[in-house]
């Protein structure tokens, strides 16, 4: 988190405390703020129009976390959003994804693409060659039941890595 600065809102935003005193957010408070106002944004059937909106959206979920976190965006077949789920929590630097449990996902929601996404605590979006032969095998797994991947996006703080981007899809 040391790429976010708040040092500017402290005067603006506050919470109020059990006994209904204001007092200054915190840094993990302001993220949790975020991630419930882009849940409330993109809510089920929202449709994402654009690579800058995922990102956007993904950035909001994902940023902030200080270990791993694999998550999901099942879509229906006009790329509509069925629902979002962090299926895989880890450590600073891996996650434990295991493509069985994406797939019995994708099959319960009724799902006809996904975009996969995880974040980086390191602060550095770019993918790992471990990475890659993840999305490989996502790839691989999802096709076997006619579902399409879309796109892997690494979050990194603010910073975001989509491999639709870079031709690696």
């Amino acid at each position: 988190m040391s790429q976010l600065s708040f040092s500017s809102f402290d005067a603006a935003l506050m919470v109020r405390d059990s006994q209904g005193h204001y007092l200054p957010a915190t840094a993990d408070q302001i993220l949790d703020a975020a991630r419930q106002a882009i849940e409330q944004k993109m809510q089920r059937g929202a449709s994402f129009t654009s690579p800058v909106a995922v990102k956007e959206y993904l950035r909001a979920k994902l940023a902030g976390f200080e270990h791993e976190v694999f998550a999901v965006l099942f879509l229906d077949t006009q790329h509509r959003l069925i629902e979002y789920v962090e299926m895989f929590h880890g450590t600073i630097d891996s996650a434990s994804v295991y493509p069985r449990e994406l797939v019995k996902e994708a099959l319960r929601l009724n799902a006809a693409a996904v975009i996969i996404s995880h974040n980086h605590p390191s602060g550095s979006p770019e993918p790992s060659a471990a990475d890659r032969a993840l999305t490989q095998r996502l790839k691989e797994a999802l096709a076997l039941v006619d579902m399409r991947v879309l796109d892997h996006v690494v979050v990194a703080g603010s910073s975001t890595a989509s491999f639709a981007e870079r031709g690696l899809i």
